[in-house]
């Protein structure tokens, strides 16, 4: 960095909040060859410019450091965005119908409309999912897939006809086909608890060809760029295979096209063959190989098969199987002496407490120090485990599923366990490395201001308060999980995550200000002007000038091309919500009252209060 080059950059008049402990307020930025070289006041920032110095006046708006996803699938996401209709936001049953309709008149044969994950039944104020009926009433002939969370997938007639799923198709390990009385596929596929039905079913539909591809992963990168993200650790994925699923976003890289700072680990793809997996490409590629904007990070989430304890909160937790230790004990000591950091997905307590054995056995031969491993999600971790491992200098990467799912883990565990899940504040007391992300595209949505509305209110997108207050972030301690915590699980601390002369130039300047709007309204929030390495990623209204060209989502057909994706959520009210309800009429008993549904926290197992928060029992289920 030269501090005294003359800026490429600057943008003044906003409310920058640093994160930079030193210079935590500012009210102008200057940047030169994608770094800052100067934050502070106006007066001062301003007579650093140069006659080809581009200012940008920001108007009074909030800014902050790019965000940082520390997980989420966003190369195997870009491959398929654009073939995807996405109900992240949709608020109403009746609207995701009605979209879904849209997009099957506008799909040609022989494609599917897909709707894959990002949405839980109780974001919508009907509070369920559609039915196989409904499905099949508006696409008799389209193939249809609907993704929910990792628990189910629902399919029309027309696709079960085109995976060929019929009465003697058996189930596969781990999940169900479920059927009529006559024994024939209804279209619901259950993951009990293993979620490889699912994906396996979605794999064999049609895939978009390689520039489509391309164009579809530029499309889902500026998505998260309008939503201010601006780096992503991608954790890998089933059914992304390494190096073949990774030549498109290599091949962006090589473009120049890359507009999210991306740090990939890589996922282990084949059962009982793992650690030859891990050999061979420990041998290709190393831990940082690459740049600030490509870069290999390591192994996971998957490590071994027998670990992964898929989190589906509508089942009975599983046990992991007898060969879990003896199976992940060669490969942590292979990364381990090979100096790869790693991941591993672990939701339950008791498959963190067996693979801490595995950890404990290995750290007394191979020392972790420097090595910045950690563990994915961790929702019923205990205080014990937690000490295990600060003790061993791991870190905890945290998402919110619990947004999607708490209503599900309530009903199974009540609302008292669910009071600290993750149980963030321990974590931090007892100095462990806590980082925020989402999961997305398919567990949970990309939108990392959903994250931060349930890391700061407690509550879940259906609008339930799942934790007390002593559990919930405040604002900035939020905000840090969501950047410069997340440099630690990529091993950039110091490169990034803050507003901060000689750090990389990315920022994110919201549509509204994050600090001071009512806590509901946080998961509103989206990037006016998005800034990666000095360079504007993503424009819109004042700023829509600045933001480069991109062409339009591929196919034609594409739903990202007609709806987008994060749809923004509505104001509903009861008057709106009267044409959704069956009934269609004010209730002689209750009143027209659906619309107080945002606001109970009543479990679905509750009946009678569940019904009652609802209105009447006139509801159209």
């Amino acid at each position: 960095m030269n501090a005294t080059a003359t800026p490429d950059l600057i943008l003044v008049n906003g409310k920058f909040t640093t994160l930079d402990r030193s210079c935590p307020q500012a009210d102008a930025v200057a940047i030169h060859d994608g770094r800052f070289t100067a934050v502070g006041e106006r007066d001062d920032i301003m007579r650093l410019a140069g006659a080809g110095t581009r200012v940008v006046d920001l108007q009074g708006r909030r800014a902050i450091p790019g965000l940082i996803d520390s997980h989420m699938h966003i190369i195997r996401g870009g491959l398929n965005y654009n073939m995807e209709l996405r109900w992240d936001g949709v608020r109403s049953l009746a609207d995701a119908l009605r979209m879904l309709k849209d997009q099957v008149d506008r799909t040609p044969a022989p494609q599917w409309v897909r709707v894959v994950g990002g949405f839980t039944e109780h974001q919508f104020a009907e509070k369920r999912l559609p039915t196989i009926e409904e499905i099949n009433a508006i696409a008799p002939d389209t193939p249809v897939f609907i993704l929910h969370l990792y628990d189910r997938a629902i399919l029309n007639a027309a696709a079960l006809r085109v995976v060929g799923y019929g009465k003697d198709t058996p189930n596969p390990p781990g999940g169900e086909i479920v059927r009529d009385a006559q024994g024939n596929p209804t279209g619901l596929l259950l993951a009990k608890p293993n979620a490889t039905i699912l994906y396996a079913t979605l794999a064999k539909g049609p895939k978009l060809p390689p520039e489509y591809q391309k164009n579809s992963t530029r499309h889902f990168m500026r998505e998260v760029n309008r939503l201010g993200v601006t780096g992503v650790i991608d954790a890998g994925g089933g059914f992304q295979n390494y190096p073949d699923d990774y030549n498109i976003i290599e091949e962006l890289h090589k473009e120049g096209n890359l507009t999210v700072r991306l740090a990939y680990n890589l996922f282990t793809q084949k059962p009982k063959e793992e650690l030859a997996d891990f050999k061979n490409w420990s041998d290709k590629v190393k831990p940082g190989q690459g740049d600030d904007l490509y870069r290999h990070n390591g192994a996971g989430e998957m490590l071994v098969y027998t670990a992964a304890d898929f989190e589906d909160f509508r089942v009975e937790r599983p046990d992991m199987a007898p060969s879990m230790e003896s199976d992940l004990e060669p490969v942590i000591r292979l990364l381990a002496e090979k100096r790869w950091p790693w991941r591993l997905h672990a939701t339950y307590d008791e498959t963190i407490s067996r693979a801490l054995d595995v950890y404990e056995k290995v750290a007394r031969d191979v020392p972790f120090e420097g090595l910045n491993w950690f563990f994915d999600h961790a929702e019923t971790i205990t205080d014990r485990n937690i000490d295990r491992i600060a003790a061993l200098g791991g870190g905890i990467a945290v998402q919110h599923r619990m947004a999607y799912q708490g209503e599900y883990f309530v009903e199974r565990y009540g609302s008292r366990a669910a009071e600290a899940t993750p149980p963030i504040r321990k974590m931090l007391e007892r100095g462990v490395k806590v980082g925020a992300g989402t999961d997305a595209t398919r567990v949970a949505s990309y939108n990392p201001w959903v994250s931060l509305y349930w890391l700061t209110t407690g509550k879940t997108v259906g609008g339930m308060q799942l934790y007390p207050q002593a559990n919930v972030m405040d604002r900035e301690t939020a905000l840090r999980l969501w950047t410069e915590a997340n440099t630690w699980f990529s091993s950039e601390v110091g490169k990034k995550g803050q507003i901060k002369p000689g750090q990389l130039a990315d920022l994110a300047v919201l549509s509204a200000d994050y600090f001071h709007v009512p806590g509901d309204e946080i998961q509103d929030i989206t990037s006016v002007l998005t800034v990666l390495g000095g360079k504007v990623v993503h424009g819109e209204g004042d700023y829509d000038d600045l933001a480069p060209e991109l062409a339009p989502p591929m196919p034609d057909w594409s739903p990202v091309r007609h709806v987008g994706g994060y749809q923004a959520r509505a104001n509903l009210s009861s008057a709106k919500m009267m044409p959704v309800c069956a009934c269609d009429s004010a209730c002689g008993v209750h009143g027209h009252t659906h619309s107080n549904a945002w606001a109970t926290q009543t479990p679905t197992s509750q009946e009678s209060t569940f019904w009652g928060a609802l209105g009447c029992s006139c509801w159209a289920f």
